[in-house]
């Protein structure tokens, strides 16, 4: 079964504070809930329309298990203490078999 992985870009982080709090909340529920952080951090570089932002990938097992980890009361808990903090990208996508 090919892996899932959770995608995100940063636009632009909008209050520090709220990043931080989601941050404090997300670095451990992610983990819990399956996920592996691959990346997670500003770029080395950018290239065409790329943006000098906060990059993070996220490796589940599944692309089912990335949707419920997005899904589940717990990250919910994140994406309320984000709340306006942050803009970004977020995608799901199923890795190559």
């Amino acid at each position: 079964m090919p892996k899932g992985y959770a995608v995100v870009a940063y636009r632009r982080i909008t209050n520090q504070e709220k990043w931080q709090a989601y941050a404090k909340i997300a670095s451990v529920i992610v983990p819990k809930l399956g996920g592996r952080f691959i990346i997670r951090g500003m770029p080395a570089a950018v290239h065409e329309m790329g943006i000098m932002e906060r990059v993070v990938v996220v490796e589940f097992d599944s692309l089912k298990k990335a949707l419920e980890c997005y899904g589940s009361p717990e990250y919910k808990e994140a994406l309320r203490a984000l709340g306006d903090g942050a803009q970004r990208d977020f995608r799901f996508v199923e890795g190559v078999a």
